[in-house]
């Protein structure tokens, strides 16, 4: 099977997927239409991107694409939907780069406090304003808020707790027995955070019930002086309103995901932000120890693709499916059985959903289960009795 490399992967990661006897093919510069030629030249059963968009046209141009596989946690940059329509799983690496990510957030936190590029710059400049710089507030003590409490957000808690600061998160799948057993305040609400935080760090999923998670409201209720980090999704964070409260001078922001970053890896930054923000250049994940995780990660899935069919950290799976009714199919394990099993439940318009064939020890025998979208009717049931080789079959409703 040909794999296309579509961004830039550890190489140690390639060389086990080549090890395996898979064909690689790699150019980290393929974008938009570029990416769109190379699959259809390519023809590849497997595409492994980072951050490389994966639209519309680029799935329409791999007719043999079986698997996207994105070397990284969120998928917000690959037509997901797209995907599941033609029948293309995608998968991710979660919780790989999580480390690195809560280092950058960290090391954004203590720039914040202590303006850090500023001195920088002026430094560079050959300017010495150590008056003007002294006025740092210091994290011992301030309470750190965390929006998403996945494996980031606990690696964000670690490094809390190191630096003497307390924690109030908000998940929707934050327990109090959990927050209890971390060590942390589990807040209600995002607004809750707000409230009672001294510096917010973003750390939750791109989805449309995180659109503008921060907004003007949550801006309103963080306490004057305080400060915001987004390393998450640039669509997490309401930049408007960040605009509004920064022109106002009650908050500090920085941001590793700023909103419209350049597809190309250099470029001009053109941001609204860019004279009162820190904004950095999406590198989170961007750390040697990270990249080499998640190539491991990315060729594992890969290589359990290729060796079972299984789809590790698949994301576009039906988490149900919309059958109605279970047939369990007793029989000899023979050439045609299912084959005569399944052309009856065609004649009947019943619509296969998911089936799976165990064989019993000794390969004599077998039990299909096979889950369907249909009327059950006695006529029907009793032809698949009546398959040769059939042993039973029976029906129940889900």
């Amino acid at each position: 099977m040909t794999v296309l490399v579509a961004d830039s992967v550890s190489d140690t990661a390639l060389d086990r997927l080549r090890d395996a006897g898979l064909t690689v093919l790699e150019d980290a510069t393929l974008k938009g239409d570029a990416l769109v030629e190379a699959l259809g030249s390519y023809d590849p059963g497997i595409l492994l991107v980072r951050s490389t968009r994966v639209a519309a046209d680029a799935l329409d141009a791999a007719r043999s694409l079986e698997l996207i596989v994105r070397a990284g946690a969120g998928v917000d940059t690959i037509d997901v939907a797209g995907a599941s329509d033609r029948g293309v799983f995608v998968a991710n690496c979660p919780g790989k780069n999580a480390a690195a990510v809560a280092e950058l957030a960290f090391g954004l936190i203590l720039a914040l406090d202590r303006r850090i590029p500023d001195q920088v710059i002026e430094g560079r400049s050959g300017r010495w304003d150590k008056k003007g710089f002294s006025s740092a507030r210091g994290l011992r003590g301030r309470t750190l808020g965390l929006l998403g409490m996945g494996s980031i957000g606990r690696e964000m808690v670690a490094r809390a707790k190191a630096f003497g600061m307390p924690v109030v998160a908000w998940s929707r799948s934050l327990t109090d027995e959990t927050a209890q057993v971390l060590g942390i305040t589990r807040a209600g609400s995002p607004i809750e955070v707000a409230r009672a935080s001294d510096v917010v760090s973003v750390h939750v999923a791109s989805t449309p019930d995180t659109k503008h998670l921060v907004d003007s409201d949550f801006l309103d209720a963080m306490p004057d002086g305080s400060a915001l980090v987004n390393t998450a999704r640039a669509e997490v964070v309401d930049e408007s309103a960040v605009a509004a409260a920064l022109e106002a001078g009650r908050i500090r922001y920085a941001t590793d995901v700023p909103a419209g970053e350049p597809e190309s890896k250099t470029g001009v930054l053109d941001h609204p932000l860019v004279g009162s923000a820190y904004i950095m250049h999406h590198v989170g994940a961007s750390t040697a120890e990270a990249t080499g995780a998640i190539g491991q990660e990315a060729a594992r899935v890969i290589l359990m693709y290729v060796e079972t069919g299984a789809v590790e950290n698949g994301v576009n799976l039906a988490e149900q499916s919309p059958a109605t009714h279970l047939l369990t199919v007793r029989h000899l394990d023979r050439v045609g059985v299912l084959a005569g099993v399944l052309g009856e439940m065609r004649e009947a318009s019943w619509n296969v959903h998911e089936m799976e064939n165990l064989v019993f020890q000794g390969a004599e025998a077998a039990c299909a289960r096979i889950q369907f979208d249909g009327t059950p009717d006695e006529q029907t049931l009793a032809r698949i009795r009546d398959v040769s080789h059939v042993l039973n079959a029976t029906i129940i409703e889900l």
